[in-house]
């Protein structure tokens, strides 16, 4: 593993076909419309830059306050067949967010139809014509704090950050979702992408980055409450 001097990633694995990268809070995949004036470059041209890479395709991407592994392709070829696993929900993502709220159930799956609400935010709906589905279990970190172990079986924009809010238990510090429990008591959106896992080339492919950023994450209890989960592609998840 490798930090570069900015801390605006960390190179989990590099090879002639695909990046595994650990993105920092704060910082887009794309020089876009998400970044405000005055932002730096997006992530995959601050990539390229760095590491000398002249292509790079970002097969999948996540939300400028969440941290955590990001696979940049570094061909089309590779691009088109990881790309297209998921788009055929193949690859397996698990992500860890904290909330200071009790939920109405510590675990199982949070099914539902996701339509545009007001100032970017996204509504989960009781209809499931086209349903964004996320399992999860939850644990205990610390005092007045419910560590959340995510699996999102479809990519929905801002699924899980909404998934969670809908249960009562807003993720610590999302702006628009965390009502009470906005940005300002905290030092970031608690939400981190913390294990993929897919096939690639024939061999399967198992990536983990516990977050690194954020005190609350970072506090021994949190920790250990997140060894406990195990690895997230061995358990039995609530159907």
């Amino acid at each position: 593993m490798r930090i570069v001097p900015d801390q605006a990633y960390r190179i989990i694995d590099n090879n002639e076909q695909f990046l595994v990268l650990d993105k920092s809070v704060g910082i887009a995949v794309h020089s876009d419309s998400e970044h405000e004036a005055g932002d730096d470059q997006g992530l995959l041209e601050l990539v390229k830059k760095q590491e000398n890479i002249k292509e790079l395709y970002p097969v999948h991407r996540l939300d400028k306050v969440t941290s955590g592994l990001l696979v940049l392709a570094k061909t089309r070829a590779a691009n088109r067949e990881l790309s297209m696993q998921f788009e055929r929900r193949e690859i397996e993502k698990y992500y860890l967010a904290l909330s200071i709220r009790k939920p109405k159930k510590k675990q199982g799956k949070i099914v539902g139809d996701m339509a545009r609400g007001r100032r970017g935010s996204w509504l989960l709906l009781p209809r499931r014509e086209n349903p964004a589905i996320t399992q999860f279990f939850s644990s205990a970190a610390q005092p007045g704090q419910r560590l959340f172990l995510l699996k999102p079986k479809t990519g929905k924009t801002h699924q899980l950050r909404v998934a969670l809010k809908s249960i009562g238990a807003p993720i610590a510090g999302d702006t628009l979702y965390g009502g009470d429990d906005r940005l300002e008591q905290f030092d970031r959106t608690y939400l981190h992408a913390y294990a993929l896992v897919f096939t690639f080339g024939g061999q399967r492919q198992q990536f983990v980055s516990l977050p690194s950023q954020g005190d609350l994450f970072l506090k021994p209890e949190c920790l250990a409450s997140i060894e406990a989960f195990g690895s997230p592609w061995q358990l039995a998840w609530p159907s």
